[in-house]
């Protein structure tokens, strides 16, 4: 996090009633290096609907960073291998590696989660009207934390002062995922498989029509990756890919 958008932190604070009974998730997405937020939505649900549009929308303003940082919890990750999830596909066709937390490890991502304290205490307590009004106190708070709340980390700068918008810009066609020559690559089919010495092996409904690439760790062991994203270990032994969290899945 040495630089402004090698890491950007996002995710969905806990959702609370604004006081016309509607239920508000606020995603937040911001700048590791310089805490500059880069967006406080609020949604009325935690759906990949909307969740994408957003993120195309922040990319459009600011460029691609090198990774994001994220819980486990969706839309951002599940139970596929490497923990993908549709949102974090995504992202690396755009060339930008998904990044997880620990289960139950928030410290993990601590300069997001004080943020979130600092923001639930300023327009959350209480909360606005309504999610328009919620969305306006956002937009407040966004702006007296980036351009006018000098930070300690930052030497008393303020975020805008030390952010710089990316100079990757989103593609106007997702590239190839590019992989080492010495990977073995393979294309996944609709039905979630790839075609591995005569055999079918399932890797993930997320990958159809992608490709994965394979590199040779041991005697018929073969490493799985989909972009930077380590998905597990394909053994010849069983055909069966056991993903990173020690899981061995179907074949």
């Amino acid at each position: 996090m040495d630089r402004p958008n090698a890491t950007w932190s996002a995710d969905f604070k806990g959702q609370f009633r604004v006081l016309d009974g509607q239920l508000c998730y606020p995603l937040t997405v911001q700048d590791g290096h310089s805490r500059f937020l880069l967006d406080v939505r609020a949604f009325p649900a935690r759906t990949l609907e909307l969740t994408i549009p957003r993120f195309r929308r922040i990319f459009r303003t600011y460029g691609l960073p090198d990774r994001i940082l994220t819980d486990n919890g969706a839309p951002f990750a599940s139970n596929a291998l490497g923990r993908l999830s549709q949102l974090s596909v995504y992202f690396v066709t755009l060339g930008i590696t998904p990044a997880f937390i620990e289960p139950a490890k928030p410290h993990q991502n601590g300069r997001h989660e004080r943020m979130h304290r600092t923001l639930k205490r300023r327009t959350a307590k209480p909360p606005r009207a309504s999610l328009a009004a919620q969305q306006r106190a956002f937009n407040t708070f966004r702006r007296v934390y980036n351009e006018r709340r000098p930070h300690e980390a930052l030497a008393q700068r303020t975020p805008s002062s030390v952010y710089e918008s990316s100079l990757r810009p989103v593609p106007r066609r997702p590239p190839e995922i590019s992989y080492p020559d010495h990977f073995e690559l393979r294309l996944v089919s609709q039905d979630s498989t790839i075609r591995w010495k005569g055999q079918k092996v399932f890797v993930s409904h997320l990958l159809g029509r992608l490709h994965v690439g394979l590199e040779e760790v041991g005697d018929g062991v073969w490493s799985v990756f989909f972009g930077p994203v380590h998905l597990g270990w394909l053994d010849e032994r069983d055909y069966r890919i056991m993903d990173v969290t020690g899981k061995r899945r179907r074949r």
